[in-house]
C-alpha cells in the first residue's frame, strides 16, 4: 500500500492516511458566516486525513477579502460546527486556518468603521477584488501601534478558543502568502523602529508571540503553523537571500521551543533546498510539504523522509474523492479556474464523483 494512504501517527496527530487538503480560499461564506454549502464542501472532501480549511478571519479587520469566513462572533462558531460536525463523521481531522490578511485588503470588504492595518503604513502594489464597487487599488493600511499589536494578537488567542468551541480539533497559523505575519517579517513591509521591527529577531517576535499565545490558550499540540519561505505573494518582494534563510531558522527553532504540532511549508521554486533542510534539522515536529504535488511525487517525497505529511490543494478543489482516484489509479478532474472565488455550488460542490 502507498504510504500517502497508510495511517499517520505521532505524539500531536494520529491521522487516518498521510493525505491533507491544503487550505484554499474559497469566498462562499455570505455574510462572513460559514453556512450549509461550506460544510457540505467540505464534507465531500473528508477522504483527507486531515483538512485544513481556508484562511478565516480571528477579527473584523482581517476579513480583507470579500465573502471569507470569520471566528470572532456566536454566529460564525455555530455556522462551523455544521462543517465539523459533518468532517468528523469519517474519522478526518479537522484545522481552523487562521488568517489575518493585514494590508491585502480593503475597507469594502470591511465591516463599518474597521479600517485595514498592516505592520506599517506602505501600501502593496496592485488590486484587490469587492463585490460592491469591482476592483480597487490596495489602499494604504494604518500602522498598529504597539499596543495594537498586542491587540492583534490578543484577538487570535480569542479566535483559537472559538475555534475549539467550534468543533476543530486545532488551528494553523496563516504566517506565508503576503498575509499579516508574513507582513511583519519582511524587512520590505515592515519599516518599524518598536520592538516588532529591525533585526531579524524583532521582526520575528510578531509570529512567536502569537504562536505562544495560542498555544498557551489551547494547547501547542493543536497548534501548527503555515509558511512560504522566498514569496514576494502579496507584494513582498525579495530580501537578502541569507538573510531570508537565517529568518526561517530562527523561526523554526522558535516553533520547535514552543512545541508547536507542526509547520507546513508552501513550497515555491524560489526555495533553496538547504533551507527546507535547514528548517527540518530545527523543528522536530511534523512537517508538511504543499504545492503542485502528484500522488507519485508525494509517494518519492513521503519515501525520503523531509516531509512528514503531504497537503493537495488543486486536486482536492477539483476530486472530492481524491484518496479514492489515488487507490483506484483514476484520471483527476481538472479545476474550473473560472469558479474558484464566485457564489454558490458552481465550480463548488459540483465536482463530479467516481468514488462514493
Amino acid at each position: 500500500m502507498k504510504k500517502l494512504l497508510m495511517p499517520y501517527n505521532s505524539q500531536s496527530l494520529n491521522l487516518k492516511n498521510h493525505l491533507v487538503m491544503a487550505p484554499m480560499t474559497r469566498r462562499r461564506a455570505i455574510g462572513n458566516i460559514p453556512n450549509a454549502l461550506m460544510a457540505e464542501y467540505y464534507s465531500q472532501r473528508r477522504g483527507a486525513g486531515l483538512i485544513i480549511t481556508e484562511g478565516t478571519a480571528p477579527a473584523p479587520e482581517a476579513l480583507g477579502y470579500a465573502r471569507i469566513p470569520g471566528i470572532f462572533s456566536p454566529d460564525q462558531i455555530e455556522g462551523w460546527k455544521l462543517t465539523t460536525t459533518a468532517v468528523h463523521q469519517n474519522d478526518t481531522k479537522i484545522f481552523l486556518q487562521l488568517m489575518h490578511t493585514g494590508r491585502i485588503g480593503h475597507q469594502a470588504n470591511l465591516p463599518e468603521d474597521v479600517q485595514v492595518v498592516g505592520a506599517s503604513a506602505i501600501a502593496a502594489a496592485g488590486q484587490m477584488h469587492t463585490d460592491t464597487i469591482g476592483m480597487q487599488d490596495y489602499p494604504v493600511p494604518v500602522a498598529l501601534s504597539t499596543e495594537g499589536v498586542k491587540d492583534v494578537i490578543s484577538g487570535y488567542v480569542t479566535a483559537a478558543k472559538n475555534a475549539m468551541a467550534a468543533g476543530f480539533d486545532g488551528v494553523e497559523l496563516h504566517a506565508a502568502n503576503g498575509y499579516l505575519i508574513e507582513q511583519f517579517l519582511n524587512p520590505n513591509v515592515n519599516d518599524r523602529t518598536d520592538i516588532y521591527g529591525g533585526n531579524i529577531e524583532n521582526r520575528a517576535r510578531f509570529a512567536l508571540e502569537v504562536a505562544q499565545s495560542v498555544a498557551d490558550a489551547i494547547g501547542k499540540e493543536k497548534v501548527g503553523v503555515r509558511i512560504s519561505p522566498n514569496s514576494t505573494l502579496g507584494d513582498l518582494q525579495a530580501y537578502d537571500a541569507d538573510a531570508t534563510e537565517e529568518t526561517y531558522i530562527h523561526l523554526s527553532r522558535e516553533f520547535n521551543r514552543i512545541g508547536l504540532a507542526y509547520i507546513h511549508i508552501s513550497i515555491n521554486p524560489q526555495v533553496p533546498a538547504h533551507t527546507l533542510t535547514a528548517i527540518r534539522t530545527e523543528f522536530e515536529g511534523i512537517i508538511i510539504y504543499c504545492n503542485t504535488f502528484t500522488a507519485e511525487k508525494a509517494e518519492a517525497e513521503l519515501n525520503k523522509g523531509d516531509a512528514d505529511l503531504i497537503a493537495f490543494g488543486r486536486a482536492f478543489l477539483a476530486n472530492p474523492d481524491l484518496e479514492q482516484r489515488i487507490i483506484n489509479g483514476a484520471e483527476l478532474n481538472a479545476p474550473d479556474f473560472s469558479t474558484l472565488y464566485t457564489p454558490g455550488a458552481k465550480g463548488y460542490t459540483d465536482y463530479p464523483v467516481l468514488f462514493n
